[in-house]
């Protein structure tokens, strides 16, 4: 169990998507599917985004950031990746003049390659990175290389990327963003924008829809907004109907 739960920590942190430990065992001959119940309930939470001053503070403190890490962060959001997606990025991955980016299919985690856009802004910043680039290693290969003395030129570790991040974080006092939030934000961005759910699923590089579902977080005010719209363009005549039963009810109390 407490091996369980470092990886529930893990996950938490942003720095796992999955937990390896199983929460129950299969057990043959048993009623319900055979299935018995783990120690630790399980519960299921949504994955937390972050609200627009906290996406604002944490751009504010990026600003100030090196290029690499400011067209990282950018990549991580418009192409919705996974930190390991991101910081495995080659430049042959790149296409510029479509403005195009390949998440190769041995980056990824359920091993499926995709092809994905990214804005015109990002490709601004990515056009500044690549010739910063040149100025450490005119090399193809990896794209984000390291810029310490210790490991000049060499390729960016995902665990320098997460300090960053963790960093800027804090410095925004935006402590729960993480190196998987821009993932989340960008999904959700996409379902509020009316995205279909196949589609925001081959973005993302999931198998199906059913995992695609757990990236998206409506908030309360999102959910309100779609149902007023539902109500109003779709079944007005139920409120209608709702409408007339509560007159026929004080009708006939009256009476």
């Amino acid at each position: 169990m407490p091996v369980r739960l470092f990886y529930d920590f893990l996950i938490e942190e942003g720095l796992r998507e999955s937990n390896p430990v199983g929460r129950g065992r299969y057990t043959p001959g048993r009623r319900f599917g055979g299935h018995q119940r783990g120690l630790v309930p399980r519960l299921t939470k949504l994955p937390w985004i972050p609200g627009e001053q906290q996406w604002l503070d944490v751009l504010s403190v990026f600003r100030d950031e090196p290029i690499r890490n400011r067209v990282m962060l950018a990549l991580a959001y418009d192409a919705a990746l996974r930190r390991e997606e991101l910081c495995s990025l080659r430049t042959d991955d790149l296409d510029p003049a479509r403005r195009m980016l390949r998440i190769r299919a041995e980056t990824t985690k359920n091993r499926l390659e995709r092809v994905v856009p990214y804005s015109a802004a990002t490709g601004a910043l990515l056009s500044c990175y690549l010739a910063h680039r040149a100025t450490i290693s005119r090399a193809r290969g990896p794209l984000f290389l390291s810029e310490s003395r210790r490991n000049h030129a060499e390729p960016l570790t995902l665990w320098t990327w997460s300090k960053v991040v963790r960093r800027v974080a804090l410095a925004a006092e935006v402590p729960r963003f993480s190196t998987h939030t821009t993932r989340h934000l960008c999904l959700t961005d996409l379902a509020r924008m009316g995205w279909e759910l196949h589609a925001i699923a081959t973005f993302a590089g999931h198998r199906n829809t059913d995992s695609t579902m757990t990236y998206i977080h409506l908030s309360g005010r999102d959910l309100a907004e779609k149902l007023n719209q539902g109500m109003e363009q779709i079944h007005s005549w139920r409120v209608d109907m709702l409408a007339r039963l509560g007159t026929d009810s004080v009708a006939g109390g009256r009476s």
